[in-house]
């Protein structure tokens, strides 16, 4: 397969689609703050059911994939580069708000999308 920009995005595309079991503790909602030129994440809680699905700690309410959900985060974080705000999640952040390896590397792609989007002036949608 030829390494074009077509061909890429089909790799991409069709890794998205796969299993992921999702962190136990929590997840992040990922956006730019284009008036101060930052790149934030806000980390919520989350329970994981029997069934692999999150679900709200308070409620008990499965959280949906897609939609608004009305919930308090539990950590912000911010940065003005993919770089800057991985030093202040991964390594400045205690406790950690993550536990496992597979949801860092996503968190870097996405801070990564985020970052050339903000640079760039385009639209950021978290994959």
């Amino acid at each position: 397969m030829d390494l074009t920009i077509e061909n890429l995005v089909k790799i991409d595309n069709s890794l998205s689609q796969r299993h992921i079991d999702l962190d136990p503790a929590g997840y992040f909602i990922i956006y730019l703050d284009r008036a101060a030129n930052l790149i934030c994440a806000k980390h919520f809680t989350n329970i994981i059911n029997e069934s692999g699905l999150a679900v709200d700690p308070e409620t008990g309410r499965v959280i949906p994939a897609r939609g608004k959900l009305n919930r308090t985060h539990t950590n912000f974080f911010s940065g003005r580069t993919a770089k800057e705000i991985c030093v202040e999640l991964f390594e400045k952040a205690y406790p950690q708000p993550l536990t496992m390896l597979s949801h860092a590397a996503y968190l870097g792609r996405e801070f990564t999308r985020a970052e050339a989007a903000l640079v760039a002036g385009r639209e950021y949608v978290q994959d």
